[in-house]
């Protein structure tokens, strides 16, 4: 099935929750990045977290970063939402490897580190975007996304995520949960929605078993009553194009395009998110250096 992420609420109105199937914009990102397995789990882990929470910005235009720093390995792990949950993402260092963890599950934690922090940026198209971090107490981002919810915003939160990664480098199923008590709600639905989210287990298991969100999401609030109030398609999506690109070499100034001409004869640009690749000629750079004026 196609990724796909839902929004729902408990039919009391005490619950909110939203959770993705990603597998297949988890997929595309390793291909880009040619990610080892623990950082696809990572990397994977941030881009549905953010694709979540992204999804509930109500205004046109608007974006969410998470950027975790944890001192591992990895380096820095970054993603990125628009306001419909569509991804992208990047990690510093994609061929970390490590050994498995005692239980035989990869050693993510150990790979984003744990002596850093997790920054969120909502850039709601205002002369400021919102910016709020926390420390890292555990590196393997789910429980730190639970967090940053409590410490910085006061709601109870809970948040599963997962990816599996298969025995070829593939990845099999990935997805997760983020579930949060509404202003109101009594200590009755967070000790039941406490019980069944233990009772369902790993995200990874359910979504060996099911990659369905809406499945996932009413098994994790087993015995919750709740409604669907939207469910949508989402991707792996860049918004990178060559007029960018070409902002970006004006933006390096008369003395530094007249260098590139001179030394390199031309300039080739990576987008960082993307393997889009685009090549600028002399003649292209020397149009840049005429529209400086």
């Amino acid at each position: 099935m196609s990724d796909q992420l839902i929004r729902a609420i408990s039919k009391d109105g005490s619950i909110k929750a939203s959770a993705v199937s990603t597998r297949g914009l988890t997929e595309r990102a390793r291909q880009i990045h040619r990610t080892l397995p623990v950082a696809t789990a990572a990397l994977g882990r941030l881009l549905a977290g953010a694709s979540m929470m992204g999804s509930a910005l109500k205004e046109d235009g608007a974006s969410l970063t998470l950027q975790i720093k944890g001192g591992g390995p990895l380096g820095t792990l970054l993603a990125v939402s628009d306001n419909q949950g569509n991804v992208r993402g990047t990690v510093d260092n994609p061929a970390v490897e490590l050994p498995l963890r005692p239980d035989g599950k990869l050693d993510v934690g150990s790979a984003v580190g744990n002596q850093g922090t997790l920054t969120v940026i909502r850039d709601l198209n205002m002369k400021e975007p919102y910016v709020g971090s926390v420390g890292l107490l555990w590196g393997e981002i789910a429980e730190d996304l639970a967090l940053y919810f409590v410490e910085s915003e006061q709601v109870p939160t809970a948040c599963g995520l997962g990816v599996l990664v298969d025995r070829d480098q593939s990845v099999l199923a990935a997805g997760g949960y983020l579930i949060q008590m509404l202003p109101g709600a009594n200590e009755d639905a967070a000790d039941q929605l406490e019980a069944s989210i233990r009772a369902a287990g790993a995200v990874t298991e359910l979504l060996r078993r099911d990659q369905d969100p809406e499945v996932l999401l009413r098994q994790v609030m087993a015995g919750i009553p709740i409604d669907i109030l939207e469910k949508n398609p989402i991707e792996y999506r860049c918004d990178c194009s060559r007029a960018r690109m070409e902002r970006a070499l004006i933006s390096l100034g008369r003395e530094e395009l007249r260098s590139m001409i001179d030394e390199q004869g031309g300039a080739e640009l990576t987008c960082r998110f993307c393997d889009n690749v685009q090549r600028f000629t002399r003649e292209d750079l020397e149009g840049l250096l005429e529209s400086l004026g």
